[in-house]
């Protein structure tokens, strides 16, 4: 029959070295701890030291079980720490999100694996609807979208809004929609609706539509976006999160433009289900970081 205590005793064994600090450590008598062993051995139906006197080496088997052994108690522990949804740094966090937020995002959380070892994180970064479609399957416990797609078993909430910027070429010296018209537009899954909201709201006499821009090229992967831009293929509309973890930073510029426009971030959950507190501190302490970054701890827009 399985017993945890043989495999546990066996584990405190190995790491000592010693049948008498054995017993020491686990409040036992060496008879007893000497009896666990055999009894495991009995179980696996291998034998698992070669005894040399007082001393023993681990066999094949031996090490073959202790490597199990280690494995199967740090699960067991990750598991019975994931059953607390009151513990803020352990447990399993399982999020999706475009990649405009996770390209920041993920990075910070892993920051939270390195502070609490007892915290795991799968995360996914995907488009809108995957990120739905994966929470109303259950694959995810929490995504953050751009865009709200209704459905009856989804919660959603406002969370967080990220400054959209115009982008060009570093040498780029036009400031006009002319300049930016001959200049052409890189496209990726947002980047007609995002340059559509700015563009309206600081062109307003004279934007009409994206389709009078002449489409340069588009990518599926927004972080891909500002290489063709560093080219001087075309100019883009991305949020500050993606020109700030870009590698082509240097070789773009922002375009100064004199009214802000937002990328509103919702999270979604499915509905009437409550998360554990982790999810909370990660979102309030991301989006605080974010709001020191770029607001200087001033007060940011509001959601809306």
């Amino acid at each position: 029959m399985f017993n945890a205590q043989y495999f546990r005793t066996f584990i405190t064994l190995v790491e000592t070295g010693s049948f008498t600090h054995t017993a020491r450590r686990l409040d036992m008598t060496q008879p007893g701890v000497s009896q666990h062993i055999r009894k495991l051995e009995q179980y696996l139906g291998k034998p698992l030291l070669n005894r040399h006197g007082r001393k023993f080496t681990l066999t094949e088997a031996g090490r073959r079980a202790y490597d199990y052994a280690v494995k199967l108690f740090a699960e067991h522990e990750h598991f019975r720490h994931s059953l607390d949804n009151d513990s803020l740094d352990s447990g399993e966090c399982r999020i999706a999100s475009p990649g405009s937020v996770g390209l920041m995002f993920y990075p910070f959380i892993l920051g939270y694996q390195q502070m609490y070892p007892g915290l795991t994180v799968s995360y996914s970064f995907a488009f809108n609807n995957e990120i739905v479609q994966d929470v109303l399957a259950g694959r995810y416990d929490l995504g953050i979208v751009t865009d709200v797609i209704k459905h009856p078993d989804l919660d959603y909430e406002l969370w967080y809004q990220e400054p959209l910027c115009l982008v060009v070429p570093a040498d780029f010296t036009g400031t006009t929609l002319n300049d930016l018209l001959g200049l052409g537009f890189m496209n990726y899954s947002d980047g007609i609706n995002h340059a559509s909201q700015l563009m309206r709201a600081n062109f307003p006499g004279e934007f009409r539509s994206m389709s009078h821009f002449p489409q340069q090229g588009y990518t599926n992967e927004v972080s891909m976006v500002l290489d063709a831009v560093a080219r001087g293929l075309g100019f883009t509309v991305i949020s500050r999160l993606v020109l700030e973890t870009s590698p082509w930073q240097r070789q773009v510029k922002e375009l100064a433009l004199p009214h802000p426009v937002y990328e509103t971030l919702h999270v979604v959950t499915p509905a009437g289900g409550e998360l554990p507190r982790r999810y909370a501190q990660l979102l309030d302490d991301f989006r605080q970081h974010r709001r020191h970054t770029l607001y200087g701890y001033s007060e940011e827009p509001s959601l809306g």
